[in-house]
């Protein structure tokens, strides 16, 4: 079993075989969840993925030239609720 100590701060420092194993890198996320297992409590751990940011910035161009305040939003919300009653 590997034992791995909590700072002052609750910072731990994983073990490299524990990493490579969960092929962790720096900066990576873990998540925590806790399961029971024989009527005892058990945490594992699993690497997080990152989430997909690909869909940002698609409506950039759409948005380019127009105004962003917010009562042009109101606006422009008043507006397609006005035409979807229509």
């Amino acid at each position: 079993m590997t034992m791995i100590k909590l700072t002052a701060k609750r910072q731990a420092t994983l073990p490299l075989n524990l990493c490579k194993e969960l092929n962790l890198e720096p900066g990576d996320a873990i998540g925590i969840q806790k399961r029971i297992v024989d009527g005892k409590a058990v945490w594992c751990l699993e690497p997080m993925a990152e989430p997909d940011l690909s869909w940002m910035g698609r409506f950039r161009a759409k948005a380019r030239g127009k105004r962003h305040d917010m009562e042009s939003i109101r606006r422009s919300i008043r507006r397609a609720r006005m035409k979807g009653d229509a």
